[in-house]
């Protein structure tokens, strides 16, 4: 097969899964008729689609750069529930009965600039002492999610209002089309500047020069340690704002958010065609594989399918989009 068509069909082939899944559930809905039907085609329901995806693709976003890179963060989970809980502290401490403008966007820097400090622990174990990813963030992902534990002094911290609960509802005016949740519009902001850094910046093109052999981007002159110090601080950054974006859905700082969330967040960007070897992936498919979970998330549940059975469904098309990748190397390899 022509090289260009085979990266055309790898390219769009997260795409056409979403088409998928969407239509599945539309015909789903539709034969199961009553209210789901109408329900899952409604607008309402597309903008919580969206909303819902929300934390996992800014998540994804961060999750990307590292893979493309060749490494893998478990924590970002624990560092997302880390980030609640600070902007709740934050809030509780200094709010009084309201919290202003200046407070709550104050609170929420703070919660994504601990996150940036998880990535930067994260990044400076793994580049300088040249520990393995996946047991330097194993380690960091108990490490932040006891850090929240103690702040939050292990139970649920309680705010006052603030201006960050209004982030993530899904229509703040009701019966506008065009009204969606503000958190759409930054992970909005967030893809373009990520796609664009990776397609058109240096450090884009370091990031998929390491991923794809780091002793020979150590050989262009490249500075793999600086780099990758970089790569996973901003993944941590990005992860702060997933975590704004958690606080703002639960509305309360909890030490025990995001529980497996890490793994939603790996598997968006496998299944939008991130490779676990490191040198392939793209915003865009990570953002494709987060819509995809949402859309199946939401279409289980309109459906009635249990719980258990979307966990099922999704780690089995993770380890499809995995066996997908193996089996693209292996033909690459060969021809």
């Amino acid at each position: 097969m022509n090289p260009s068509l085979r990266k055309a069909l790898a390219a769009s082939g997260p795409f056409v899964g979403l088409v998928f899944v969407y239509i599945l559930f539309a015909g789903l809905t539709a034969w199961q008729g009553g209210d789901s039907r109408d329900a899952f085609l409604s607008l309402y329901n597309s903008k919580t689609i969206l909303t819902q995806a929300v934390i996992v693709t800014i998540g994804a976003l961060g999750i990307t750069l590292v893979i493309i890179a060749g490494g893998i963060d478990l924590s970002v989970g624990s560092q997302i529930a880390l980030a609640t809980v600070v902007i709740a502290w934050c809030l509780r401490e200094y709010g009084g009965d309201t919290a202003g403008i200046g407070l709550s966007l104050g609170a929420a820097a703070l919660g994504i600039l601990a996150c940036g400090v998880c990535g930067l622990l994260n990044g400076v174990m793994s580049a300088l002492f040249r520990i393995v990813p996946f047991i330097i963030t194993l380690g960091t992902m108990q490490i932040a999610r006891g850090v929240a534990k103690w702040i939050a002094e292990e139970q649920t911290i309680v705010t006052p209002e603030s201006m960050l609960f209004n982030v993530m509802v899904v229509e703040p005016q009701p019966d506008v089309a065009t009204s969606v949740a503000p958190g759409i519009w930054v992970a909005a902001g967030l893809i373009v500047v990520v796609v664009l850094t990776l397609r058109y910046t240096v450090f884009g093109r370091y990031v998929f020069a390491i991923g794809s052999n780091e002793a020979t981007a150590r050989l262009c002159g490249i500075n793999v340690t600086l780099q990758r110090i970089w790569i996973y601080t901003l993944c941590g950054l990005l992860t702060g704002v997933a975590g704004v974006m958690q606080f703002a859905n639960l509305t309360v700082g909890d030490p025990t958010a995001a529980v497996g969330m890490e793994l939603d967040i790996i598997a968006a960007v496998v299944i939008g065609g991130g490779s676990l070897s490191g040198g392939e992936g793209s915003a865009l498919g990570s953002v494709v594989g987060a819509l995809i979970m949402a859309v199946l998330r939401n279409g289980c549940t309109m459906v009635g399918v249990p719980n258990f059975v979307q966990d099922i469904v999704i780690g089995v098309i993770i380890i499809s989009a995995v066996a997908v990748d193996r089996l693209k190397h292996r033909a690459t390899v060969a021809g």
